[in-house]
């Protein structure tokens, strides 16, 4: 655990569709990583998932706004 006392983070994991390599993996997270609360981001493209670790539940379109500036598109939960 990092030197956060904060126990209650939420673990999201949210399906984007486009992304094929690192570089996509790279935009995504580092648009989600922008979002307020967010202590994590881990892409993963040949899956399509998005596993996003914050201090509260984030708002979905928060989320589909940072994934479409990023160039891909938020499916929705996982």
């Amino acid at each position: 655990m990092t030197e956060q006392s904060n126990t209650t983070d939420v673990t999201t994991v949210y399906r984007v569709s486009g992304m094929t390599c690192a570089h996509c993996e790279g935009a995504v997270s580092e648009e989600i990583s922008a979002l307020t609360g967010v202590s994590s981001v881990k892409a993963v493209a040949q899956t399509g998932e998005v596993t996003v670790v914050s201090a509260a539940p984030l708002d979905e379109e928060a989320v589909r706004s940072a994934v479409d500036e990023a160039g891909y598109e938020l499916v929705g939960r996982a």
